[in-house]
């Protein structure tokens, strides 16, 4: 069993959120579309790079695990979600995301494998 956990709190400046977790303190600012400052990174935002630097660090640990030489990597995330065409009524979702992995290092069949590999985790 895996345990994560994390918190948010108000800061004092409307929508302006002090994410923490395990001593580690990120600043999160609403969209400027719900009418907050949008400055800092924003909750879906935060949610791409969590899964972005989810997908380089697994990336790194399979290729290690093979013997890979990986030299570097990198995941570029993006999502797209439309309020006039929900996905679900009862939950807001990204209509369409995508990552795109740049691997050095690695043969393009061995990068195959190891996105492949994270897909599967």
């Amino acid at each position: 069993m895996r345990t994560y956990e994390a918190s948010a709190v108000s800061t004092g400046t409307f929508g302006r959120v002090l994410a923490s977790s395990r001593g580690n303190d990120v600043l999160v600012d609403g969209p400027p579309w719900n009418g907050c400052l949008g400055e800092k990174i924003n909750p879906g935002e935060l949610f791409l790079a969590a899964v972005a630097s989810c997908g380089v660090e697994l990336v790194e640990v399979i290729a290690r695990d093979r013997g890979l030489a990986l030299r570097g990597a990198r995941v570029e995330a993006r999502g797209e979600l439309d309020p006039e065409n929900r996905v679900r009524d009862d939950l807001a979702l990204f209509n369409r995301v995508s990552f795109h992995f740049t691997l050095e290092g690695v043969s393009d069949g061995d990068g195959m494998r190891l996105v492949e590999s994270f897909k599967g985790r």
